[in-house]
């Protein structure tokens, strides 16, 4: 839904430089060269020089081709050297047709020989791109627009092979064309041609230059307005329940309006003075070309030039005024590109606030135990969260952990799985410091079902088989009937190939959960996070997820993010949290005997909802 810009019909599109960026032209260019010139692949080299060597022979055969028309019409005119009088005109007119014909021949030819290069680059930068953004940490996940951003990837990306095609086979030829014309001129007629040429040239260069560089402002702002309608409603249709639940679609549509609104201001002004650009150079040109085509006819009335040459300067003249236009355009669309490619690698520059150590090694769990040794952590320098925690979970032991919100609960079970980097102290797992293991056998080693689980817009199949790269159909049913969600599955009508749709929202809390449950015990970790993972189910299926999530527990390390005390009465070790330390730990019946925190919390919520507690054990 977001808003696109449409040139006009006539005149030459509209392709300026859309958005600023910090990166210079020069920095992008070298950039892109590697994707162009790859180390360790010469079928690319060689499929790049042979496009260029096409190009040179075919702007040879674009300059020889008027000579065919001069000759043509001197024959016919009966004025033409002795071997034009000898082919005939009609020789010469078929000449100068296979001539036209080797021309384009030659131009796709370099067309299919680049093609692959330009794509494959398109290839690599997407992929190392898309890689590098799973690669940022979640600080800048939780903060970014995923609209905003996926503008930038799409119009970086695709300024990558538009950069490469049109720098290499438009910017050069048209220098090569217009300086092997300019020698023609100088050579067969006479300086003055050669002067009006220069002069067309430049004064088309140059106000061209000026006139687009004035519009950048004005396409940065209408860039700018068209990257926050595309966020305003991505936004909205991820959020699509809440529009509803609140009976908001009046108020999204004119917030969406107004958005649409701004950049329809910014829109305008791009086309009004588009209009002055195409005009002024059309001025240019047609002044150029109506000057050397008068010189030229002057020529044939004096006698110093034949119909022939009059109408070679013509055929020149329009040969310059073509890529001459097509100047505007590809200058204009350049320079897009750099700008939008300059967003992209801006991003590719973002660092990633965890990484791994140059020595990381792979983590080796042997037991599972986990510490945190005098953690410290906040989210802001200036707001702590975590202050000097201390905390042991043996190695196969359920250990859950309570307090109010805010306390540090969640921030727990992100240094564990290292979305962040502890700023103070050091979390262990088998006493190995999370900051010496690469992230990616950490990952491996850690399974986490989170409070909400959030499903791929795919089957059911898929989403389960996530939890392991190369699961079978029976290690999928297999997860499945771990999870108790087996049956359930075999009751819709496309069994495992049914579409979840965007999020899961075609499933259920509990139906979600149980196949998040699902792809987790598929991935088999032996440590096992669950962060709040029934709060967001009602009583029932709470109490048969949690059957689950015991038996998925068994062997394992598992550490429980929780509110509901009812969820935790089991665990080996409730921890409760306030403020970022431990100000209680010990099992159900422990901590309710201490009559402390954890009781006045017990007590509360059983007050709060009798029915749903359970005995006191």
């Amino acid at each position: 839904m977001s808003p696109s810009y449409r040139a006009p019909v006539s005149g030459q599109t509209d392709g300026a430089s859309t958005s600023g960026t910090p990166s210079s032209g020069l920095r992008i260019i070298r950039r892109v060269i590697p994707y162009l010139w790859p180390q360790g692949e010469g079928w690319i080299k060689r499929r790049v020089v042979l496009a260029l060597v096409m190009l040179v022979v075919a702007k040879l055969v674009a300059v020889g081709t008027p000579f065919f028309y001069k000759a043509a019409v001197d024959a016919l005119a009966g004025e033409g050297a002795a071997w034009m009088l000898a082919l005939g005109a009609v020789g010469l007119t078929v000449a100068y047709g296979v001539a036209r014909l080797m021309e384009i021949a030659f131009q796709e030819l370099r067309n299919v020989l680049f093609t692959r290069v330009g794509q494959r680059a398109l290839r690599k930068l997407a992929l190392e791109t898309f890689a590098h953004i799973h690669r940022l940490s979640l600080r800048y996940h939780i903060t970014r627009k995923t609209g905003g951003l996926s503008r930038i990837i799409e119009r970086g990306v695709k300024g990558v092979e538009f950069l490469l095609r049109f720098l290499l086979f438009s910017i050069f030829p048209l220098m090569l064309q217009l300086l092997m014309i300019a020698v023609i001129f100088f050579v067969m007629f006479d300086v003055w041609y050669l002067a009006a040429v220069i002069a067309t040239i430049s004064l088309y260069v140059w106000f061209t230059f000026r006139i687009t560089e004035w519009r950048v402002k004005q396409r940065r702002e209408m860039n700018r307005q068209d990257t926050d309608a595309n966020q305003k409603a991505i936004d909205s249709l991820l959020n699509f329940e809440t529009v509803k639940y609140f009976n908001a679609e009046d108020m999204e549509a004119r917030r969406y309006d107004s958005a649409m609104a701004q950049y329809e201001t910014a829109a305008v002004a791009t086309n009004y003075s588009l209009a002055f650009l195409n005009f002024g150079q059309a001025f240019l040109i047609t002044t150029g070309l109506v000057v050397v085509m008068v010189m030229a006819a002057v020529g044939v009335q004096n006698g110093a030039l034949t119909v022939g040459d009059f109408v070679l300067v013509n055929a020149y003249m329009i040969q310059i005024t073509m890529p001459l236009n097509f100047l505007g355009t590809v200058y204009r669309e350049i320079r897009q590109a750099l700008v939008d490619m300059g967003e992209m690698f801006d991003l590719l520059d973002q660092p990633a606030d965890v990484t791994d150590a140059p020595d990381a090694r792979p983590l080796q769990v042997s037991g599972g135990e986990i510490r945190f040794e005098q953690v410290q952590f906040g989210y802001d320098p200036a707001r702590p969260i975590l202050k000097g925690l201390d905390l042991t979970v043996r190695a196969g032991q359920t250990v859950a952990v309570i307090g109010p919100s805010g306390s540090g609960k969640s921030t727990i079970g992100r240094l564990l799985f290292r979305f962040y980097d502890v700023t103070g102290g050091a979390v262990l797992i088998d006493g190995q410091d999370l900051r010496s293991v690469t992230q990616s056998s950490l990952h491996a080693a850690i399974g986490v079902v989170p409070q909400d689980t959030v499903l791929f817009n795919d089957t059911i199949a898929y989403n389960i088989a996530y939890g392991r790269d190369g699961a079978t159909q029976q290690d999928i049913e297999d997860a499945a009937r771990a999870a108790r969600i087996h049956d359930f599955i075999c009751s819709l009508p496309e069994g495992y190939d049914t579409a979840v749709g965007e999020r899961g929202l075609k499933l259920s809390g509990g139906e979600k959960q149980r196949v998040g449950i699902a792809r987790t015990l598929l991935k088999n970790p032996p440590i096992l996070l669950l962060d709040e993972a029934t709060s967001a189910l009602d009583t029932r299926t709470e109490q048969s997820i949690q059957e689950s999530l015991r038996q998925m527990g068994q062997g394992r390390t598992v550490i429980t993010i929780a509110h509901r005390l009812s969820t935790v009465v089991d665990a080996d070790l409730i921890v409760v949290l306030d403020d970022g330390h431990i100000v209680e730990t010990g099992t159900h019946n422990q901590l309710l005997a201490r009559n402390g925190q954890y009781s006045e919390m017990w007590a509360r919520q059983r007050a709060d909802t009798p029915d749903t507690q359970g005995a006191t054990r």
